[in-house]
């Protein structure tokens, strides 16, 4: 088993060779320049490359995407065996990230919550509070000298 160093800089060259690839060398019109790589994992014995990207467009361009992805995987894994000088080359994965879904979902949470908290603000705007201004007894107060009087 490698140590996570090892792994880690195997990731991130991983990374930057299929990105490289992908800009530069993969003439598949499904793989335009709407396709980024965002993270890369490798397991501890170095066997496996999980590939995490990220497709700007509708769902027809994610799944185009992900198809040419597949079929580029092969040349991908040479390019990433000749630059990397390992004795075996990871097998790799694609995973489309669902990082941007996970913020488009936390964006309209937090809209929500704002829309609460505006409507909040505006029904409590001419509200006044129930009772006196200060409802507590204080000592030495008329109520309590009229209280021991009787």
């Amino acid at each position: 088993m490698a140590d996570n160093a090892r792994a880690k800089r195997l990731a991130d060259l991983i990374r930057e060779v299929v990105a490289q690839k992908l800009q530069r060398g993969i003439k598949d019109p499904r793989l335009g320049s709407h396709v980024t790589i965002t993270d890369t994992r490798v397991t501890g014995d170095l066997r496996e490359a999980t590939v995490f990207y990220t497709v700007y467009g509708d769902e027809e361009e994610r799944n185009a995407a992900a198809a040419g992805l597949e079929s580029a995987k092969g040349i991908l894994r040479s390019e990433v065996g000749r630059a990397a000088g390992v004795k075996f080359t990871p097998t790799l994965t694609f995973v489309a990230d669902a990082l941007p879904d996970t913020a488009r979902t936390i964006e309209d949470l937090l809209d929500r919550a704002r829309q609460s908290d505006a409507a909040v603000r505006e029904a409590s705007a001419g509200a006044a509070y129930a009772g006196e201004a200060d409802p507590y007894k204080k000592p030495g107060s008329d109520e309590e000298t009229d209280d021991s009087a009787e």
